[in-house]
């Protein structure tokens, strides 16, 4: 997929009356919470006797809570009933509730406006997952990288807008808010007259019997998450992401006003930059995952995530002893800059951090439960970010400032990340050959089509370094099961990689019988469940850079287990630092490093036609004269 082939999804009608339906959706949602937010800091507002630090988290909290509580049923309505025609009902409840809104800022009904705000967070709950199950029965595999950047890009774009003119809507010297009673309706009229052009979208399973029982139907689509592992642990990934956003997110007004000594438009404009960044961040996702689908981009989000929140503790750490009354005040002042860097950075290394997530759920999961699989990462997005909010008021009123409150939050979303990796490591493993193909090699794979989506098969290449397992990895998006000498299975630091990635340890008969017995029974083990497994058939790393006599163990291996077998050649590795010399070590001095290397894969060979010789042949030419 090339560098621009995302954007040519925003001229198809399959995905660009969508993208605005929910562009428009997301516009008027934070138009709406932002003005009230706003209106609740600045304007001195109380509720119930609650000052305006309190009320900021109280309504993100009314926001999230209709995501817990409803969105059982609303996954199940996504999967019975064909899409277009919801999100356009959606749409039309969207109407009804921006005219009350609109009348509680005409009419001062503050009270009111948290009601409203509470049934917009039941009618986003509603069009949540009918979002995200319409992209993958409307897009391409290869497509989803770039239709989840795009719909993140243009939702952070829209808060953005949103949080813009919901700020500057609000009227600072008059109680009528009729400017932004006015926005919020015109917006939620644009959105349902673009809805009509959004394709009809086929339900998913039409004969589901809707349970009106929402714990019982929770339990039941959390079930359906947790039936992948994968899926399962990327919505907790994707949750985590919720929680940290909303926590230090919900905290910027009280921050500017608290820590900074600022005013709302300062408030409005530190909330810019992080939605830029993400904004960005899922752009460059397509590009730099190449169009697949890169969990190795997960790992290194959340590292920047972690580095930016403690960044920006240590950029004010205390209460500004000079107040500024506008945007460029602000930014004169010392210091003002690595605030806005660290946001930016925040937003963006976020993006990279949950994007490639919701692609892998929407990848993974089963097509006729994908919305209420969707469902239950709203549920359990809602449950860490009304633990966001709680625990963002148990801090502040036990004495904690807010940027003790970003330091423990980047605190946080370290030990969660090591959590997620070590109980799924193929997140780490990918994080680590992401590395190698983008920094230390420039990997060009090619014949990446002839991987199979589903289902076993075994790939054979030449053996030119110790680099290979994680090239070959990191080119294919499917888990590989690596079968590899025991002496290199137990290298130190890449006997962690190897044992994490489940590779396979194999000896020669005549070093270890019982070995080499255990390895041929795991291999048919891992293709018995559906895996691609690669083995080496050479049976060690080229001394001298040629492509060695192929063993027949593969001849055994498909005698036993008869699927196809991929041949794939690497190139420009040899003389690497990571290849050996003719003696048989490690090279000393470093070299090709940043080499470009050809990955090829060729067509698959039916197991009935498969030999050594044959395959020798095959990969020989695959690879051609590039050693």
């Amino acid at each position: 997929m090339s560098g621009s082939s995302q954007f040519s999804l925003l001229r198809q009608r399959r995905f660009a009356p969508f993208f605005s339906t929910q562009f428009c959706g997301a516009l008027n949602d934070n138009i709406f919470r932002n003005g009230l937010v706003i209106l609740i800091t600045f304007q001195g507002v109380t509720i119930v006797g609650m000052d305006h630090t309190v009320l900021a988290n109280v309504a993100a909290l009314l926001f999230i809570l209709p995501f817990f509580l409803f969105s059982a049923p609303a996954g199940q309505l996504a999967d019975k009933y064909e899409k277009s025609m919801l999100m356009r009902r959606i749409k039309l409840l969207e109407i009804g509730l921006m005219s009350l809104a609109a009348i509680a800022f005409m009419f001062q009904e503050y009270s009111l406006l948290l009601v409203v705000l509470f049934l917009m967070g039941c009618q986003s709950t509603m069009f949540g997952p009918v979002k995200y199950a319409y992209l993958p029965q409307k897009l391409r595999t290869d497509e989803l990288v770039g239709g989840n950047a795009l719909v993140e890009s243009g939702t952070y774009v829209a808060i953005i807008l949103g949080l813009i003119i919901g700020g500057e809507a609000i009227d600072s010297e008059s109680n009528k808010q009729s400017v932004i009673a006015i926005i919020l309706v015109v917006t939620a009229i644009a959105g349902y007259v673009v809805s009509r052009q959004i394709p009809v979208t086929s339900a998913v399973d039409p004969d589901l019997k809707i349970s009106w029982n929402v714990w019982q139907e929770t339990r039941r689509i959390i079930n359906f998450a947790r039936e992948e592992k994968s899926v399962f642990l990327s919505i907790l990934g994707i949750s985590w992401f919720w929680f940290f956003g909303s926590a230090l997110t919900i905290q910027i007004p009280a921050y500017t006003a608290d820590i900074l000594n600022g005013n709302e438009s300062v408030a409005t404009y530190l909330l810019v930059p992080f939605a830029v960044g993400v904004g960005l961040g899922s752009l460059l996702c397509e590009r730099m995952s190449g169009g697949r689908i890169e969990l190795g981009l997960v790992p290194f989000g959340s590292i920047g995530m972690s580095l930016f929140a403690v960044d920006l503790y240590f950029a004010q750490p205390e209460a500004h002893a000079t107040a500024v009354a506008s945007v460029g005040e602000f930014m004169s002042r010392a210091g003002s800059w690595r605030i806005i860097l660290d946001l930016a950075l925040l937003g963006a290394f976020g993006g990279f951090y949950s994007v490639p997530l919701y692609a892998l759920i929407q990848k993974r999961s089963k097509r006729q439960h994908l919305s209420r699989i969707i469902a239950a990462n709203n549920i359990i997005n809602a449950l860490l970010m009304v633990g966001a909010a709680v625990l963002s008021v148990a801090m502040l009123k036990s004495g904690f400032s807010i940027p003790q409150l970003f330091l423990a939050i980047a605190f946080l979303n370290a030990v969660v990340a090591v959590y997620i990796f070590s109980l799924l490591p193929e997140f780490l493993m990918r994080f680590l050959a992401w590395i190698v193909i983008n920094i230390v090699y420039r990997i060009r794979p090619s014949g990446l089509e002839n991987i199979p989506s589903h289902g076993p098969a075994v790939v054979v290449c030449n053996h030119v370094s110790f680099m290979d397992p994680i090239i070959l990895g990191g080119c294919v998006t499917r888990p590989m099961r690596f079968v590899m000498h025991h002496k290199i299975f137990q290298i130190p630091l890449l006997s962690f990689i190897f044992r994490n990635a489940k590779a396979i340890p194999i000896a020669s008969a005549k070093e270890d019988q019982q070995m080499m017995d255990a390895a041929f029974d795991k291999v048919d083990a891992e293709l018995a469940a559906g895996h691609i497994v690669c083995i080496f058939p050479e049976g060690g790393i080229t001394r001298d850079g040629e492509i060695q006599r192929f063993r027949r163990g593969i001849e055994k291996i498909i005698e036993r287990r008869p699927v196809a077998v991929i041949p794939a050649a690497l190139g420009r590795l040899w003389g690497s630092w990571f290849s050996r010399r003719k003696g048989g070590g490690l090279r000393k001095i470093p070299g090709r490093l940043f080499a470009r290397v050809p990955v090829v894969f060729g067509a698959p060979v039916a197991a009935a036609d498969v030999t050594a010789e044959k395959l020798e042949l095959l990969v020989r030419t695959l690879r051609g004269d590039l050693r």
